[in-house]
Parts: structure tokens; sequence; C-alpha cells
């Protein structure tokens, strides 16, 4: 007698414990909730005000997978919903001994300049805290500069290719407030929408400043513009910091600042760029790090992977991404190009908008709730 056969037809009728269920049930949702995150959409929070005032600190966003193309994952064993760091434990909520290499699925489209959106922080590489390529810091800033652009920055004006980039709507920058004597009630400047009005220098937006122009007790109002060929020492821009990618220590850096800047051509797949005392501090850390090539000097030869050259060929596409309020992100200006290895996603709208420092009642940004973000 077939036993077996009828031991089946036994526990096709027994139900299921209700553990059991709960059990599926969880596992199902993870499973399903990690596909969506991976491969859709995915929440994320505006920590800093670097992209003010487009969008402000406690805004929380959906962000697509779908329109650049999901980024397979690299470091595929973490634990659900965590995105490097285990919450309350604080220890690693990854493991990296398997890695796999960089793949994007098709998508919508490519990034657009004007496109805000969300990135891993590239400079992690060069980190004591260094993590996998997918594991790094997520940040958004918006894109200014596409692979094989020519970008330049004239008195914090972004040009590319020649042509003055449209500036974001919500585009702000520090100012100087001159008065008659009296100082402005701290609360008009909140209502207008100033930050940084107590201490540091204003921030606002132009269309702000022309309402701050109008108060009774305001002489002048004046952007703090850096002045070209203006360095600043205790902020340096890129590609100053890498003396190892100097053919010549002797060779002064670059006199570019955070308003007047370039030009700089952003590397495309496939560019070959000749590499001599101009172009390799800009494009060195790049091909060094970025592409994992072995680069070094030597009395003022060029050996890429052992091998003499003046040449390199890139192998990926990259980005120039800039923050909205000017003179308080850190961006491209100081670090340099976006890989599109570290691409994210698509900022798509705002689904909840917390102001820590409102009162109570004020805490939700109504007008902000389903946002789209432009």
């Amino acid at each position: 007698m077939n036993w077996k056969f009828w031991r089946k037809n036994i526990d096709k009728g027994k139900k299921k414990s209700s553990t059991r269920e709960w059990t599926e049930a969880i596992i199902f949702a993870v499973v399903a909730a990690t596909l969506i995150r991976t491969l859709f959409i995915e929440a994320y929070t505006i920590p800093t005000p670097s992209m003010e005032r487009s969008l402000l600190v406690g805004d929380f966003l959906f962000v697509s997978k779908v329109n650049y193309g999901a980024r397979t994952p690299m470091t595929p064993i973490a634990f659900p919903f965590a995105h490097h760091t285990m919450p309350i434990l604080g220890t690693k909520a990854y493991w990296d001994g398997i890695k796999l290499p960089y793949y994007r699925l098709p998508g919508l489209s490519e990034v657009k300049k004007g496109d805000v959106v969300v990135f891993n922080y590239p400079m992690e590489a060069d980190s004591p805290y260094f993590r996998p390529v997918d594991k790094r810091e997520n940040y958004i800033k918006r894109c200014q500069g596409a692979p094989g652009d020519t970008l330049k920055l004239i008195n914090a004006q972004v040009y590319v290719n020649g042509k003055a980039a449209p500036n974001p709507p919500g585009e702000q920058t520090d100012y100087t407030i001159k008065t008659k004597g009296m100082d402005i009630n701290p609360d008009v400047l909140s209502e207008l929408g100033v930050s940084n009005y107590d201490g540091a220098p204003p921030t606002m937006t132009k269309e702000t400043a022309e309402q701050v122009k109008r108060i009774s007790n305001v002489q002048a109002v004046t952007a703090n513009i850096r002045q070209p060929g203006l360095t600043d020492p205790f902020n340096p821009v890129f590609p100053a910091g890498y003396p190892k990618y100097k053919l010549n220590p002797k060779n002064r850096d670059f006199d570019w600042n955070v308003d007047n800047f370039g030009p700089i051509i952003i590397p495309k797949k496939g560019w070959t760029v000749t590499l001599d005392s101009l172009t390799l501090p800009v494009y060195g850390r790049a091909i060094e790090v970025y592409e994992g090539n072995k680069l070094r000097v030597e009395s003022g030869k060029i050996f890429i992977n052992d091998k003499e050259t003046t040449t390199y060929t890139f192998k990926m596409n990259y980005y120039w991404m800039m923050g909205d309020n000017r003179h308080d992100s850190l961006d491209s200006r100081y670090w340099g190009f976006v890989p599109e290895d570290h691409i994210v996603g698509k900022a798509l709208f705002v689904w909840m908008s917390w102001d820590d420092n409102a009162s109570f009642f004020h805490k939700i940004r109504w007008s902000r709730l389903f946002m789209g973000i432009h």
C-alpha cells in the first residue's frame, strides 16, 4: 500500500496554525516591501537645508527607481528596511562578504539636467568609514550637468555648453543686509522665509531679497558673490586637495571658488581625455577611485595599471550635482563628479512635511503635502 499517498492526503486537509499563518504573512510582506523599495519606489527624508527653498528640512519624499532604471543590489545580504546601520544597535545592517557588480535595469529616461536626484555620497570612498557603493549615505541635489557637458559658473550663474542654465525656482544664496540703524525684527524675516537671520549670513531667494529691500529701515540688500580668482583656503573647491594627482608639485591650484568655477568637462562613457598637468588633477580621482584603476605619478609621468600613458577612456557616465541653497550646500563644487553607479533615483513628490521648529498645531506644513518636485 502507498502509505505516502495516504499521508499526503491527510496533511492536505490539515489546517495551518495561526503562528504559521502569521509567519508566512510577515515573510511575504517583507519580501514584497523589499522588492518595491529596491525596484520601484523608496521613501526619503530631507535632513539638511542644502536644497532650500525648493525642498525643506523635514520634507518626506518618494523617490522613483523606475525613471532611471533600478540599480540591482551590489551588497545583497542586508537587513530589510535598514540602509547601512541597524536601528538602536548602531551596528552594520549588511554583510559585505558577497559583492555583486554594478548593473542597472532599463529605465524610462536618462538623468536630465534640472532633475532632483538622490545618489550615494561619492566621497565615502575615501572615508575611514568606507562602505560599499549602495550602502553609502544618501544625498539629494539637482543635476546641473550631464555626461559630455562643459560646465562653468560665472558670478553664481551656471552655464552649460556656453548657455545660461535655468535657475531653480527655489534657488537661494546668502546676502548682506544693511540697515539704517535699527535691526530688523527676526519674526518679520522668518515670515518672509529668510533663513539664518540670527548669527550667520541670511539666506534667501532673489524674490525674497526684493521684499526685504522694501522694509522701511533697510538701506541695502547685497548678494555675497565670491569674486573670480578669490579662493577660500578654509573651504577649497574641487579639484584642490589632491596633491597626488599633480604632475609637478610646484604647480599652483586652480583659482576657482563656489561662485566662479570652471570650465570643466563632465566625463562621458567612451570619452578619451588627454592627461596632462591641467586634466589629471580634475580626472585623476575618478580614474583611480570610481573606475578602479591603479594610478601613480613618477618623475612627471603618468602610470595607469603600471603602464605609462597620456590618455584615458572612461568606462562610466558622470554627473554634476548642486544644491539649490548655493552657499549652504556640500556638492560637486567641493568633491567633483557623481558616477552613474552611485545614482539611486529621481525625487517625485513630497508626501509629508514636518516642521520641528513650529508650534504643535503648525508642525505639519499642509501646503506642501503631495507637492510635485520640480
